[in-house]
């Protein structure tokens, strides 16, 4: 079995972007988004310019301050997280990853930090 096959089939999009925003790696979660189905493939392309404005200046900011950006939405009736966070190689700020999460309408929250 092939050591990064989980990639492939992790029930998650999964989104990999270099240091300029260029996609670079797709799962099949992610290539199937809705969003996602524009009639070619999005590896190579760039992801900043894929959005509209105003997402576009946020997401280039993101790209600028190499910061990592964390929230929720509801989407056809389902909860996702997305989470998008700046990865490094060697200390050099290399891309982002973005994980995009099906979340149940009520998650479970636990306080590790409580005795």
């Amino acid at each position: 079995m092939d050591k990064n096959a989980w990639y492939e089939v992790f029930p998650g999009a999964i989104t990999v972007t270099d240091e300029n925003g260029i996609i670079v790696n797709m799962n099949d979660e992610s290539r199937n988004r809705e969003e996602m189905q524009l009639g070619f493939d999005l590896t190579g392309h760039n992801a900043i310019t894929c959005h509209k404005e105003p997402t576009q200046s946020k997401v280039r900011k993101m790209y600028e301050n190499q910061a990592s950006n964390i929230y929720s939405i509801t989407k056809n009736g389902k909860k996702q997280l997305v989470y998008q966070a700046a990865y490094f190689i060697e200390g050099k700020f290399s891309g982002i990853v973005e994980m995009v999460l099906g979340l149940p309408d009520k998650v479970p929250h636990f306080n590790r930090d409580q005795k």
